[in-house]
């Protein structure tokens, strides 16, 4: 376990303030992916089918103070999920890019939870029950409006735009035997753990990353002997269904590419581009608390980056303090090239705010 001393502590807190509906459907404390999108903010609870936007508010010194003005946008309205509107999509990370915001599923299956009200029996039954939910087996393309009546506004998810004289479309791969993990099946390191629910080091997506036209996503599992796995796609239209996504072919016309990286044994929680890198939020891919880090991967976004980056290759940015059981990283992004916002899930109790939670900023230099 990382030495406390050793922990980044935040400059400050900013309060994350959602709706009375968010809350009920428990977003706020579910919080598994965020990205910055000007003056606003993206954010992705794993519980739900929806994605929710935030807008800045500046205190008295001019300085950001908090995200409000919140707005809900249900997947439904811009894609066909498979498994219609209201099954929870289990979205884990985001990217924005040009005219998108790309949104990636966990991809994983899920096993049972025990609850402490179970008897011994019922608890047994629940541990060997697997389910598979089609709607986390999806990447969404969502298309960017930001054209108001009075010139540029606030960013909008719609599911067609004109930009630049070219039409836009919010697409979706996945749910017609098409899905990453679909790809994957024959794969010698991946196809393995197909079977296995994220949570026990089964294939389990987590972090999502745009540069150019490549999409990098990040995986919590499976850690293959201390090594994460993050997997190189470009999803392009398909040209008979301008809702609908394929993957072109990489340059060695493979539809995907995998990067293995030394984390340490620690898994992928999300990515973050910062010029030609990748910023790695790194976690312990099961369900316990454990170190959490930031780590630099010099070049990690160019078309001809490693396959293999052993540990000596990336820069350790800093570790984040967590709690046990409670305050687990899950999403950063960057508010400006020298700062990172830190989102949590299942934050502890000193984090919840009236209305909402509190995020971190933290700075990425000393």
């Amino acid at each position: 376990m990382d030495d406390p001393r050793q922990w980044r502590r935040p400059e400050r807190q900013v309060g994350l303030v959602f709706d009375a509906g968010a809350r009920e459907a428990g977003t706020h404390v579910n919080l598994s992916g965020i990205r910055a999108d000007g003056a606003h903010l993206w954010v992705a609870g794993d519980e739900t089918a929806t994605l929710e936007r935030l807008t800045a508010v500046a205190g008295p010194d001019g300085v950001l103070s908090r995200y409000g003005g919140h707005r809900t946008v249900r997947l439904a309205d811009l894609v066909d999920l498979p498994a219609g509107a209201d099954d929870e999509a289990d979205i884990e990370g985001l990217a924005r890019s040009g005219d998108w915001l790309w949104a990636i599923g966990s991809h994983s299956l899920k096993r049972r939870r025990i609850k402490d009200t179970h008897p011994d029996t019922k608890a047994r039954k629940r541990l060997a029950k697997v389910l598979r939910e089609e709607n986390r087996f999806t990447l969404l393309r969502l298309a960017v409006a930001t054209a108001g009546e009075h010139g540029p506004g606030a960013p909008q998810l719609v599911r067609t735009a004109e930009s630049g004289g070219q039409r836009l479309t919010s697409a979706v791969l996945g749910g017609r035997g098409d899905s990453i993990t679909d790809l994957l099946a024959g794969d010698p390191h991946l196809g393995p753990f197909l079977s296995i629910p994220g949570k026990d080091n089964g294939v389990d997506i987590e972090g999502i990353a745009a540069h150019g036209d490549r999409l990098y996503l990040g995986m919590r599992g499976p850690v293959l002997r201390g090594w994460a796995t993050l997997l190189e796609i470009r999803p392009v239209t398909d040209p008979d269904d301008e809702h609908r996504l394929v993957l072109a072919p990489m340059d060695d016309g493979e539809r995907y590419r995998t990067h293995f990286l030394d984390l340490g044994g620690l898994g992928i929680r999300d990515l973050c581009p910062h010029g030609d890198d990748l910023l790695i939020l790194a976690g312990p891919s099961m369900s316990l608390s454990g170190p959490i880090r930031v780590l630099r991967w010099r070049g990690g976004c160019v078309v001809d980056a490693a396959d293999v980056v052993r540990g000596g290759e990336l820069e350790t940015v800093m570790s984040l303090p967590h709690g046990q059981g409670v305050d687990h990283a899950e999403g950063i992004t960057l508010l400006d090239d020298d700062r990172l916002l830190v989102v949590y899930d299942s934050p502890a109790a000193g984090r919840m705010i009236p209305g909402g939670v509190l995020a971190d900023v933290v700075a990425l230099r000393d």
